[in-house]
């Protein structure tokens, strides 16, 4: 009997569920409308659809991983429980003063986010650790009580609880979550040792009461899918894909739930780094367009660059410091509000623009037929003839010309322009703006982005690549098979993920080496406690250890990976050289300084990948039908309309090129081929485009 991997990832618009055959490596797919009033009802549904298509009981699953937006999307729309804090006395307003600076120095109106905690629901407890871990007041036991039932009867369902230097010394948060769950069963309770055990009291903060924001309805979420895919005989362990790339257990994920946020789009730059891999290119930008929002990630050596930490919500998308800094490993990447739903409007100017706002999958974009009436990106797609409205979306739904037409007409009516014309200026301004963020993106980090080839994931990632490409000076364009559902792919292709961090300030010269390595093995021991939930029976995984250093007196600190251990009498020089090394390639110079310090000692537990058959030729027992192999496009540059051949994935042979103007579809994604580009397929079965 075959088993399965099922991959499970949620989407603003469009949740995708693909079955993955361990035996043969096939791959099937099938994409769901999302509910958002209910995630797991479309998730559900989907799963069974395609169980059911491919003659696939519950039983023969043996992986589910699982990626959603539902926790960022929580965090950015305010749609968290009604959370608390409890902190050291006098640090009650540390969310509020943030770190005392405006990312727009002129802005007199300036909106600066939100708290995620009202004033009212900071409390205090009278305590305080040192910096090195010594108690300078012992807990307050009464005040925390005291906290605890002003909290709850303010109606607070989750607390965050964040002492000073708690990450030097836990105890007394640890104590102080003791006397919560005993008094108060039914409440939450997040602690900053835990979930940040790291420098910085306001990084530290907002990370631990972002947690406790959605720890709630990330814990109901999860037992509700779970038993939801017990009841169709999936009984197999529920994973999650975290933030950086990795897998964890369900427990780990209910636990901090602020890992996830980034999960999604975190498997897609997994999916990315696979996928080039086989094709034998190191060096891709992942970019994927979904139906809400588009990403952006740098892959480089076949490895997503990774950052620990990011900005959540932010007022302002290029500002730093506008948004919820959250302090977790995670995919380094950006998001872009332009997707296939992005919603066409006039400025006050009578300015055409596109975003950030977004027809969602409800009421979806005109053309859907259930009740939008927006013109959106993907009415425009349509009007143009680049989607074809029998077969979207695997033939799942049927799109309406006519009302992309009537949505797009009161904007052509407006700026004077054809229907044509219109479209083209909607897709025209939302490549430029996903180009522009790439830009930014890619230079920020010191790359230049023709030096990259784009490939190109999610629904619309094939339909825009090219042109956005072109935008960038890039020459060369990936589409893999399946580009549609590569996200929900790539959970299934992910290493499972561990780390872990600590705080350590303190500078190398005075730290012994049995000492470091004595505070690397335990991290390493903590890591290999979830490893061990996480992994199935004979897998292996092995750790990296890095670091954040700074020379002596600087203000931040740079990340450096560190050599292996166990560490001895070389091990100060090692750690020096490698530390120059990086602080030369980011700064182009290095000062004439030996001093440094660490200051975040960090182990990342990686399962050891192993190449699995990926089989993406077949799209299941119902076969995708394609529709014409010819169709009308409008053409752009010739302001004109011309027949154009289009020709389904699967009928393309190894080597044999496509040259367009020309369209490739298959059954998740359709592909757009450019007058004077030419494509082919390679061994790895990656479709190859090459740009004029």
């Amino acid at each position: 009997m075959h088993s399965y991997a099922l991959g499970i990832d949620i989407g603003g618009t469009f949740t995708d569920i693909v079955l993955y055959d361990h035996t043969d490596g096939h791959v099937f797919s099938h994409k769901e409308l999302t509910t958002p009033e209910e995630p797991t009802l479309g998730a559900i549904r989907g799963v069974k659809t395609l169980l059911a298509r491919e003659h696939v009981k519950g039983t023969q699953v043996s992986r589910v991983v699982h990626a959603t937006t539902l926790f960022t999307n929580a965090l950015i729309e305010r749609r968290g429980v009604k959370t608390g804090l409890i902190t050291t006395a006098g640090f009650r307003d540390t969310l509020e003063m943030r770190r005392e600076f405006k990312f727009d120095l002129y802005d007199l109106f300036i909106q600066m986010p939100a708290t995620l905690v009202p004033r009212e629901a900071r409390l205090e407890a009278v305590e305080r650790a040192r910096a090195d871990g010594t108690v300078d007041v012992p807990l307050d036991e009464n005040s925390v009580r005291a906290a605890g039932q002003t909290l709850v009867d303010q109606g607070i369902e989750s607390v965050a609880i964040t002492f000073l230097h708690a990450y030097a010394n836990p105890t007394h948060e640890r104590r102080a979550r003791e006397i919560l769950e005993q008094a108060f069963p039914k409440l939450y309770v997040s602690i900053s040792s835990e979930v940040a055990p790291q420098i910085r009291e306001y990084e530290r903060t907002s990370t631990t009461a972002a947690n406790a924001y959605v720890l709630p309805i990330a814990d109901q979420y999860l037992r509700r899918l779970e038993q939801q895919l017990r009841e169709l005989g999936v009984g197999c362990p529920l994973l999650m894909m975290l933030s950086n790339g990795g897998l964890t257990h369900i427990g780990e994920a209910r636990r901090f739930p602020v890992q996830l946020l980034e999960s999604g789009p975190a498997a897609g730059a997994i999916a990315a780094a696979c996928f080039s891999k086989r094709s034998g290119i190191a060096d891709v930008l992942a970019f994927d367009m979904g139906g809400t929002t588009a990403k952006l990630a740098i892959v480089e050596a076949n490895q997503p660059l990774l950052a620990h930490s990011f900005e959540a919500a932010r007022e302002k998308r290029f500002a730093i410091g506008s948004g919820l800094p959250i302090n977790i490993a995670t995919v380094e990447l950006i998001e872009i509000g332009a997707g296939g739903g992005s919603i066409a409007h006039l400025d006050s100017m009578n300015l055409l623009k596109v975003g950030p706002r977004s027809a969602s999958s409800r009421p979806g974009p005109a053309c859907y037929g259930h009740g939008g009436t927006r013109p959106t990106v993907t009415d425009a797609n349509l009007m143009l003839g680049h989607l074809n409205p029998d077969t979207f979306a695997g033939g799942t739904m049927k799109l309406s010309t006519q009302a992309a037409d009537d949505a797009l007409a009161p904007i052509a009516e407006d700026l004077q322009t054809g229907s044509e014309e219109t479209a083209d200026g909607v897709l025209s301004i939302v490549n430029e703006n996903m180009a522009a963020a790439a830009r930014v993106h890619v230079t920020e980090r010191g790359f230049a982005a023709s030096k990259f080839t784009l490939l190109l994931t999610g629904g619309g990632g094939p339909l825009h690549g090219c042109d956005v490409a072109h935008r960038l000076g890039i020459k060369r364009v990936l589409c893999p098979p399946g580009a549609g559902v590569a996200s929900a792919l790539g959970l299934l292709l992910a290493p499972a993920r561990v780390d872990r961090s600590t705080t350590l300030a303190r500078r190398l010269s005075s730290v012994a080496p049995d000492s470091l390595e004595a505070m690397f093995v335990a991290l390493e021991d903590d890591a290999a406690k979830v490893m061990k939930d996480t992994l199935v029976e004979g897998a292996t995984y092995h750790c990296e250890r890095s670091a954040d250093i700074r020379f002596a007196g600087q203000g931040f600190e740079l990340f450096t990976r560190l050599p292996d251990g166990p560490y001895g009498a070389d091990t100060p020089a090692r750690i020096l050289q490698a530390f120059r090394t990086g602080y030369a390639r980011v700064f182009g110079q290095v000062p004439p300084m030996q001093e440094i310090e660490l200051m975040n000692l960090r182990v990342a537990a990686i399962e050891t990948s192993v190449e699995r058959p990926l089989n993406l030729s077949s799209s299941g027992r119902e076969q995708w039908k394609q529709g014409e192999d010819r169709r009308d496009v409008w053409l752009p540059a010739h302001r004109q309309w011309r027949n154009v051949c289009v020709v389904t994935r699967e009928a393309l042979q190894q080597g044999e090129r496509l040259n367009g103007p020309a369209i490739v579809e298959d059954a998740s994604s359709t592909l757009l081929i450019p007058e004077g580009a030419s494509a082919c397929t390679d061994a790895a079965g990656n479709l190859i485009v090459e740009l004029p």
